[in-house]
Protein backbone atom coordinates (compact mmCIF):
# COMPACT_ATOMS: atom_id res chain seq x y z
CA UNK A 1 0.00 0.00 0.00
CA UNK A 2 2.89 2.56 0.34
CA UNK A 3 2.56 4.92 -2.38
CA UNK A 4 5.40 4.46 -5.13
CA UNK A 5 5.04 7.50 -6.86
CA UNK A 6 3.10 11.16 -5.66
CA UNK A 7 1.16 13.53 -7.42
CA UNK A 8 0.45 16.43 -5.47
CA UNK A 9 -2.77 18.49 -5.84
CA UNK A 10 -3.59 21.86 -3.46
CA UNK A 11 -7.30 21.94 -2.29
CA UNK A 12 -8.25 25.55 -2.77
CA UNK A 13 -11.67 25.14 -0.61
CA UNK A 14 -11.84 23.31 2.60
CA UNK A 15 -12.98 19.88 2.62
CA UNK A 16 -15.82 19.46 4.46
CA UNK A 17 -16.92 15.98 3.92
CA UNK A 18 -17.11 13.80 6.84
CA UNK A 19 -15.64 9.80 6.17
CA UNK A 20 -18.63 8.49 6.42
CA UNK A 21 -20.15 11.35 4.08
CA UNK A 22 -17.61 10.75 1.43
CA UNK A 23 -18.50 6.92 1.10
CA UNK A 24 -21.93 7.55 0.25
CA UNK A 25 -20.91 10.12 -2.55
CA UNK A 26 -18.82 7.55 -3.85
CA UNK A 27 -21.29 4.66 -3.80
CA UNK A 28 -22.98 6.26 -6.77
CA UNK A 29 -20.04 5.33 -8.86
CA UNK A 30 -18.63 2.32 -7.32
CA UNK A 31 -17.20 -0.32 -9.26
CA UNK A 32 -18.45 -2.70 -11.88
CA UNK A 33 -17.24 -4.81 -14.12
CA UNK A 34 -16.87 -4.07 -17.69
CA UNK A 35 -20.10 -4.61 -19.98
CA UNK A 36 -20.02 -7.24 -23.21
CA UNK A 37 -19.39 -4.28 -25.32
CA UNK A 38 -18.08 -1.68 -22.77
CA UNK A 39 -14.30 -0.61 -23.47
CA UNK A 40 -13.84 0.50 -20.23
CA UNK A 41 -15.60 0.94 -16.49
CA UNK A 42 -13.87 2.70 -13.28
CA UNK A 43 -15.70 3.25 -10.24
CA UNK A 44 -14.76 3.21 -6.57
CA UNK A 45 -13.56 0.41 -4.61
CA UNK A 46 -12.30 -0.63 -1.05
CA UNK A 47 -9.02 0.45 -0.17
CA UNK A 48 -8.34 -2.26 1.80
CA UNK A 49 -9.77 -4.81 -1.12
CA UNK A 50 -10.49 -8.10 0.12
CA UNK A 51 -9.59 -7.05 3.64
CA UNK A 52 -12.69 -4.57 3.55
CA UNK A 53 -16.03 -3.30 2.43
CA UNK A 54 -15.66 0.54 3.08
CA UNK A 55 -14.86 2.63 0.27
CA UNK A 56 -12.88 5.22 2.22
CA UNK A 57 -10.54 4.06 4.63
CA UNK A 58 -9.82 6.88 8.07
CA UNK A 59 -7.18 7.45 9.76
CA UNK A 60 -5.48 10.41 11.97
CA UNK A 61 -8.09 12.27 9.89
CA UNK A 62 -7.06 11.32 6.55
CA UNK A 63 -8.66 9.56 4.12
CA UNK A 64 -7.84 7.22 1.57
CA UNK A 65 -9.71 6.41 -1.92
CA UNK A 66 -9.41 3.71 -4.24
CA UNK A 67 -10.09 4.30 -7.94
CA UNK A 68 -10.26 0.92 -10.32
CA UNK A 69 -10.18 0.64 -13.91
CA UNK A 70 -11.36 -2.56 -16.16
CA UNK A 71 -10.88 -2.61 -19.93
CA UNK A 72 -11.00 -4.69 -22.38
CA UNK A 73 -7.87 -5.85 -24.40
CA UNK A 74 -8.26 -5.83 -27.87
CA UNK A 75 -4.93 -6.04 -29.71
CA UNK A 76 -4.13 -3.50 -32.49
CA UNK A 77 -2.70 -5.72 -34.68
CA UNK A 78 -5.35 -8.33 -34.26
CA UNK A 79 -7.80 -5.70 -35.09
CA UNK A 80 -5.97 -4.38 -38.08
CA UNK A 81 -5.82 -7.74 -39.71
CA UNK A 82 -9.33 -8.54 -39.84
CA UNK A 83 -9.83 -5.44 -40.93
CA UNK A 84 -7.96 -5.35 -43.87
CA UNK A 85 -9.90 -9.13 -44.78
CA UNK A 86 -13.33 -7.73 -44.38
CA UNK A 87 -12.63 -4.38 -46.20
CA UNK A 88 -10.93 -6.54 -48.80
CA UNK A 89 -13.46 -8.97 -49.16
CA UNK A 90 -16.23 -5.83 -49.28
CA UNK A 91 -14.56 -4.45 -52.40
CA UNK A 92 -13.80 -7.80 -54.24
CA UNK A 93 -17.98 -8.05 -53.55
CA UNK A 94 -18.84 -4.39 -54.50
CA UNK A 95 -15.98 -4.02 -57.04
CA UNK A 96 -15.25 -0.64 -56.32
CA UNK A 97 -13.28 1.14 -53.24
CA UNK A 98 -14.52 1.90 -50.15
CA UNK A 99 -14.61 5.15 -48.86
CA UNK A 100 -12.99 6.60 -45.48
CA UNK A 101 -16.05 6.54 -44.10
CA UNK A 102 -17.40 2.85 -44.98
CA UNK A 103 -13.82 1.70 -43.71
CA UNK A 104 -14.25 3.65 -40.35
CA UNK A 105 -17.89 2.72 -40.07
CA UNK A 106 -16.39 -1.42 -40.76
CA UNK A 107 -13.93 -0.96 -37.81
CA UNK A 108 -16.05 0.56 -35.64
CA UNK A 109 -18.86 -2.53 -36.49
CA UNK A 110 -15.91 -5.09 -35.63
CA UNK A 111 -15.09 -3.37 -32.75
CA UNK A 112 -18.41 -4.04 -31.16
CA UNK A 113 -18.18 -8.19 -32.72
CA UNK A 114 -14.68 -8.80 -31.11
CA UNK A 115 -15.30 -6.73 -27.65
CA UNK A 116 -17.35 -9.14 -25.73
CA UNK A 117 -14.81 -11.77 -26.44
CA UNK A 118 -11.92 -9.45 -25.31
CA UNK A 119 -9.51 -10.18 -22.23
CA UNK A 120 -10.33 -7.56 -19.06
CA UNK A 121 -7.89 -6.69 -17.11
CA UNK A 122 -7.68 -3.61 -14.17
CA UNK A 123 -5.88 -1.92 -12.26
CA UNK A 124 -5.75 0.17 -9.08
CA UNK A 125 -4.86 3.98 -8.46
CA UNK A 126 -4.70 4.98 -4.58
CA UNK A 127 -4.96 8.10 -3.48
CA UNK A 128 -5.57 10.34 -0.03
CA UNK A 129 -7.60 13.56 1.11
CA UNK A 130 -5.72 15.45 3.64
CA UNK A 131 -8.13 17.82 5.09
CA UNK A 132 -6.69 19.35 7.83
CA UNK A 133 -3.61 20.57 5.66
CA UNK A 134 -5.86 20.82 2.26
CA UNK A 135 -4.12 18.25 0.18
CA UNK A 136 -5.25 15.27 -2.67
CA UNK A 137 -2.14 13.20 -2.79
CA UNK A 138 -2.20 10.64 -5.69
CA UNK A 139 -0.16 7.43 -6.38
CA UNK A 140 -0.05 7.82 -9.91
CA UNK A 141 3.22 7.76 -11.94
CA UNK A 142 1.55 10.48 -14.81
CA UNK A 143 -0.06 13.56 -14.38
CA UNK A 144 -2.65 12.03 -16.83
CA UNK A 145 -3.74 9.05 -14.51
CA UNK A 146 -4.02 11.18 -11.55
CA UNK A 147 -6.26 13.89 -13.67
CA UNK A 148 -8.11 10.83 -14.37
CA UNK A 149 -8.78 9.76 -10.85
CA UNK A 150 -9.17 13.65 -9.99
CA UNK A 151 -11.98 13.93 -12.35
CA UNK A 152 -13.77 11.28 -11.27
CA UNK A 153 -13.63 12.09 -7.88
CA UNK A 154 -15.27 15.19 -9.22
CA UNK A 155 -17.71 13.28 -10.79
CA UNK A 156 -18.64 11.53 -7.48
CA UNK A 157 -18.61 14.89 -5.46
CA UNK A 158 -20.24 17.54 -7.87
CA UNK A 159 -17.42 19.12 -7.53
CA UNK A 160 -13.57 19.19 -5.88
CA UNK A 161 -11.36 22.66 -6.09
CA UNK A 162 -8.13 21.37 -6.87
CA UNK A 163 -4.71 22.35 -8.49
CA UNK A 164 -1.81 20.80 -9.21
CA UNK A 165 0.79 22.40 -6.21
CA UNK A 166 2.81 24.91 -7.86
CA UNK A 167 5.33 27.07 -6.23
CA UNK A 168 7.02 30.65 -6.56
CA UNK A 169 10.13 29.14 -7.47
CA UNK A 170 10.10 27.14 -10.51
CA UNK A 171 11.55 23.53 -9.81
CA UNK A 172 14.00 23.55 -12.71
CA UNK A 173 15.84 26.78 -12.08
CA UNK A 174 16.51 25.58 -8.21
CA UNK A 175 17.15 21.55 -9.29
CA UNK A 176 20.07 22.99 -11.70
CA UNK A 177 21.63 26.01 -8.71
CA UNK A 178 22.13 22.92 -6.18
CA UNK A 179 23.82 20.97 -9.21
CA UNK A 180 25.60 23.94 -10.56
CA UNK A 181 26.72 25.26 -6.91
CA UNK A 182 26.84 21.72 -5.78
CA UNK A 183 24.83 22.75 -3.03
CA UNK A 184 21.62 21.81 -1.44
CA UNK A 185 19.38 22.69 1.54
CA UNK A 186 20.63 20.85 4.60
CA UNK A 187 17.95 18.74 4.64
CA UNK A 188 18.23 17.74 1.62
CA UNK A 189 20.76 15.58 -0.06
CA UNK A 190 21.74 15.03 -3.71
CA UNK A 191 21.84 11.20 -4.74
CA UNK A 192 22.92 9.13 -7.82
CA UNK A 193 20.88 10.55 -10.31
CA UNK A 194 19.50 13.05 -12.97
CA UNK A 195 18.15 14.26 -16.22
CA UNK A 196 19.23 17.38 -18.33
CA UNK A 197 17.61 19.03 -20.82
CA UNK A 198 18.54 21.76 -23.34
CA UNK A 199 16.00 24.53 -22.84
CA UNK A 200 15.98 25.27 -26.44
CA UNK A 201 12.99 23.20 -28.49
CA UNK A 202 13.95 19.94 -30.23
CA UNK A 203 17.21 20.20 -27.35
CA UNK A 204 18.88 17.51 -26.45
CA UNK A 205 18.97 15.33 -23.06
CA UNK A 206 21.41 13.37 -21.47
CA UNK A 207 20.24 10.60 -18.33
CA UNK A 208 22.89 9.89 -15.64
CA UNK A 209 22.51 7.23 -13.31
CA UNK A 210 25.03 6.09 -10.27
CA UNK A 211 26.94 8.87 -10.98
CA UNK A 212 28.51 11.10 -9.21
CA UNK A 213 26.61 14.46 -9.92
CA UNK A 214 29.37 16.73 -8.44
CA UNK A 215 31.77 15.15 -10.98
CA UNK A 216 33.10 18.14 -13.53
CA UNK A 217 31.38 16.44 -16.54
CA UNK A 218 28.02 17.02 -14.93
CA UNK A 219 28.95 20.63 -14.62
CA UNK A 220 30.18 20.73 -18.28
CA UNK A 221 26.47 20.17 -19.37
CA UNK A 222 25.52 22.59 -16.95
CA UNK A 223 27.64 25.37 -18.20
CA UNK A 224 26.72 24.46 -21.93
CA UNK A 225 22.98 25.59 -21.02
CA UNK A 226 21.18 22.29 -20.04
CA UNK A 227 18.90 22.40 -17.42
CA UNK A 228 17.79 19.96 -14.44
CA UNK A 229 14.54 18.26 -15.12
CA UNK A 230 14.67 15.21 -12.42
CA UNK A 231 16.77 14.36 -9.93
CA UNK A 232 17.15 11.86 -7.47
CA UNK A 233 17.58 13.74 -3.46
CA UNK A 234 16.60 11.81 0.06
CA UNK A 235 14.83 14.16 3.02
CA UNK A 236 16.27 14.09 6.15
CA UNK A 237 17.53 10.88 5.88
CA UNK A 238 13.84 9.72 6.02
CA UNK A 239 12.32 9.58 2.04
CA UNK A 240 14.39 9.02 -1.27
CA UNK A 241 12.51 9.91 -4.43
CA UNK A 242 13.36 11.22 -7.91
CA UNK A 243 11.87 14.97 -8.00
CA UNK A 244 11.26 16.32 -11.50
CA UNK A 245 9.93 19.48 -13.22
CA UNK A 246 6.34 19.42 -12.11
CA UNK A 247 6.89 18.82 -8.54
CA UNK A 248 5.43 15.31 -9.58
CA UNK A 249 7.37 12.60 -6.84
CA UNK A 250 8.72 9.43 -9.17
CA UNK A 251 10.06 5.73 -6.83
CA UNK A 252 9.50 7.18 -3.65
CA UNK A 253 11.16 4.83 -0.67
CA UNK A 254 10.81 5.09 2.54
CA UNK A 255 14.12 5.01 4.72
CA UNK A 256 15.79 3.18 7.48
CA UNK A 257 14.07 5.34 9.80
CA UNK A 258 10.43 5.01 9.16
CA UNK A 259 10.84 1.22 8.33
CA UNK A 260 12.29 1.01 11.85
CA UNK A 261 9.53 2.73 12.93
CA UNK A 262 7.59 0.07 11.16
CA UNK A 263 8.96 -2.42 12.80
CA UNK A 264 8.37 -2.10 16.05
CA UNK A 265 4.39 -2.09 15.74
CA UNK A 266 2.74 -5.31 15.70
CA UNK A 267 -0.14 -5.47 13.72
CA UNK A 268 -2.60 -8.33 13.93
CA UNK A 269 -3.98 -9.23 10.62
CA UNK A 270 -4.35 -8.00 6.71
CA UNK A 271 -6.45 -4.80 7.70
CA UNK A 272 -4.90 -3.71 11.11
CA UNK A 273 -1.67 -3.86 9.16
CA UNK A 274 -3.04 -1.50 6.38
CA UNK A 275 -3.92 0.98 8.83
CA UNK A 276 -0.63 0.97 10.55
CA UNK A 277 1.67 1.63 6.93
CA UNK A 278 -1.70 3.74 6.09
CA UNK A 279 -0.88 6.23 9.25
CA UNK A 280 2.73 6.08 9.34
CA UNK A 281 2.60 7.21 5.71
CA UNK A 282 0.26 9.82 5.98
CA UNK A 283 1.71 11.52 8.95
CA UNK A 284 5.53 11.68 7.37
CA UNK A 285 4.17 12.79 4.38
CA UNK A 286 2.33 15.92 6.34
CA UNK A 287 5.85 17.08 7.43
CA UNK A 288 7.28 16.63 4.55
CA UNK A 289 4.78 18.32 1.94
CA UNK A 290 5.22 21.99 3.93
CA UNK A 291 9.15 21.38 3.51
CA UNK A 292 8.90 21.03 -0.07
CA UNK A 293 6.76 23.81 -1.13
CA UNK A 294 9.00 25.84 1.79
CA UNK A 295 11.82 24.86 -0.64
CA UNK A 296 10.80 25.86 -4.03
CA UNK A 297 10.02 29.55 -2.69
CA UNK A 298 6.39 28.68 -1.48
CA UNK A 299 3.22 28.59 -2.50
CA UNK A 300 2.63 30.65 -5.58
CA UNK A 301 -1.65 31.29 -5.03
CA UNK A 302 -1.95 33.93 -7.66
Amino acid sequence: MWFKNLSIFRLTEAFTLTPEELEQKLETLSFRHCGPHEESTFGWTSPLGKAGQQLVHSSNGFMMVCGKKEERVLPTSVVNEMLQEKIIETEEQQGRKLSKKERTAIKDELIFELLPKAFTFSRKIYAYIDPKDGWLVVDAASLKAAEDLLSHLRKSLGSLPAVPINTIEKPIATMTRWLTDNQAPDDITIEDECELRSPEEGGGSIRCKRHDLALPEIKNHLDSGKEVIKLAVSWADRIAFILDENLSIKRLRFLDLIQDQLADIEAGDEAAQFDVDFSIMSLELANFLPRLVDIFGGENKS
